[in-house]
This record gives C-alpha cells, structure tokens and sequence, in this order.
C-alpha cells in the first residue's frame, strides 16, 4: 500500500514527538510505501484549521536512527542522491494532508490510506477529540475521499520503552492492513487509541463510541506572567505528561496582578477523568482505562471485537445534526 503519514506532533523529538520514526519503520518493515508529511513544529490541539493568509513553505527532513538525530534541509535532495526524504512544511496537519495528497509524492501513485499520529497521548471523548490536530488531519483525509486513520498513542508512564512503543506499532500496522481490507462503506475515518503497555499483543481490541463530555471546571487557560513564555514543544510535553499520568492540571506560574497578562492552555484533565468514570463501559475512554486498544465510531454503539488487541472508533466526517425535527421555524 501507499500510506500517507501525517501528524500534529511535528518531526521527531525525544521531547514531543517521540513515536513518529519507530512507527513509519514499522510500516516500511512490511513492504509499504510510505510518505511523510508533518508540521515543523507542534501543532497539537488544532483541529482541522488551515492558516489563511499565509503562504505555506516545506523543508525536507532526513530521518536518523534515533527520534533526536535527524537533520532539516532547505532543499530536497536531487534525484542523482539517495536517502530518505520527509517533508516538513510551516502549515497545520490538515494542511500536510491536502499536501502529501496532492502536491508532493506524486511519482509514487495514488495514496491508499491516510493514517495522521501516532498521538503522543490519547485522543478518547468529546473534550479531546475536537481540539485534536490528529483527528483533524485525519477528517481532512477522509473529506478528500481517502481512506484516514488516526491513530493515538495513551501512555501511562514517561519512560518510552522503545521495545513497547515498536509492539504498539506492530499492532497498529495489523489494524491498519485490517481496515485498508474490510473497510465499512458508511465509515469515513477510524479514531484508534493503542496503550503502550508491555502486553499490548494480548489485549482486546473493542469497538466504542466516543464519550460526550464537557469541561466543567471553569476557563481551560490560566493566567501567567506576561514574561513568561515557553515553545510549543514543552507545553505540550507538560500538558500531555500531568494529565496521562496524573488526570490533573499541570503546574503554572502565579497569577500576576497587573492588567496586562498572558494566557496559558491548561485543559482540565480531571474533568475528562471524571466522566470516565461516571459513564457506562462501553464509550473510548473506558475502553482505554480498561487497557484495551480503541477504535471510536460517531454510532454510538458497542458493535464488537475483533483481531485480538485492541479498540477502535468509526466516525463521520461531519458535525452530526441531533434528532431535532426538521423544517421551517415559525416565530
């Protein structure tokens, strides 16, 4: 197959994005094509925006061995030079989608499947699945008509095991080659979540629907001193950590008296464990408490298991309408 791999993590980093290189090696292992398309820097919690206005540049990474050791060029490599080339452009993942679709890897023949992650973290419930870049690049796959997955890694401990994130890859890569294979006319994106745990191949893999839940402890930022910047890369490395690990807020600096401040994304983490555990089983976030791999489908029903790790969600490129009666409005 030609596997297009898109994220919201950006390139490989030990820091950010540190599943992204062991997970197109997988694909690669298996005989697939594979072309990647990524933003530079992160660009997590976007959803499927693109950036108006701004004219969207790529650079060329060459990976390395490890996630911490590639290099960025200002051009590509000619065709008389041989390695291997990604693209990194200054866009959005929805962006690297239409990209990697229709501008870039075109000697290689249509792409077969869309897959955007691995997420460094889940993407499971409401909360998490409509902010998210990883859904996002994914949505925009299935808009243009492609067969899209994406794919989300929840973790439960910083030490990223490379012997538990490449057994999470190979089980991605079986559910993968199972959907390019059995795919439902009436699904136009699967949301998969893989935990990284050590016995990830004995796990079930679940069919679930995805949690509705709202934030309900107040504003999702904080106020911080108006000094006080960080990169992407480290907020979303603190953000993801406290809330995997913990389901709480992560720490910030005081609030500053003045007028003038900076505002800070500090999402509730708690709010969504919480309605984890107030809900039903069945849904994508106790799917991954239980430890089973998830798939989320828009349904709203437990349809099954099958293959024998994991869980998985189809959904509907669309905000879905409620079961209000249609037709005119008389006031």
């Amino acid at each position: 197959m030609h596997i297009l791999v898109v994220n919201d993590d950006g390139p490989p980093s030990n820091q950010s994005s540190p599943y992204i290189l062991l997970f197109v090696k997988t694909l690669q292992s298996a005989g697939h094509t594979v072309s990647v398309v990524l933003p530079h820097v992160q660009r997590s919690w976007i959803g499927k925006a693109h950036i108006v206005g701004q004219v969207t540049k790529p650079t060329y990474f060459r990976p390395g061995k490890n996630s911490d050791d590639g290099a960025i060029h200002s051009k590509p490599l000619t065709s008389q030079e041989d390695g291997e080339e990604w693209v990194l452009i200054n866009g959005t993942p929805a962006s690297a989608t239409q990209l990697g679709l229709f501008h870039f890897f075109q000697d290689r023949g249509p792409v077969d499947v869309v897959v955007s992650g691995p997420n460094y973290g889940r993407n499971s419930s409401s909360l998490f699945s409509l902010s998210s870049g990883t859904i996002g690049g994914a949505m925009e796959g299935a808009i243009c008509r492609k067969k899209s997955i994406a794919l989300s890694y929840a973790f439960f401990s910083r030490d990223h095991d490379p012997s538990i994130i490449q057994a999470a890859s190979r089980m991605s890569l079986k559910l993968i080659e199972h959907f390019s294979l059995h795919w439902d006319d009436d699904v136009d994106l699967y949301s998969i979540n893989v935990p990284l745990v050590k016995d990830i191949q004995t796990r079930k893999v679940f069919f679930t629907y995805t949690l509705q839940n709202y934030w309900k402890s107040g504003s999702s930022f904080t106020e911080v001193e108006a000094s006080d910047d960080e990169d992407a890369n480290t907020q979303e490395q603190k953000i993801r950590e406290a809330g995997e690990l913990e389901g709480t807020t992560p720490d910030v600096v005081k609030p500053t008296r003045h007028k003038h401040k900076h505002f800070q994304w500090t999402p509730k983490f708690s709010d969504v464990y919480q309605s984890v555990e107030e809900s039903e089983p069945g849904n994508d976030g106790w799917a991954i408490q239980q430890g089973y791999v998830r798939y989320d489908s828009s349904k709203q029903t437990l349809i099954g298991s099958v293959l024998n790790p994991g869980s998985i969600t189809p959904l509907k490129a669309n905000f879905m309408h409620t079961s209000l009666p249609l037709g005119e409005l008389k006031l």
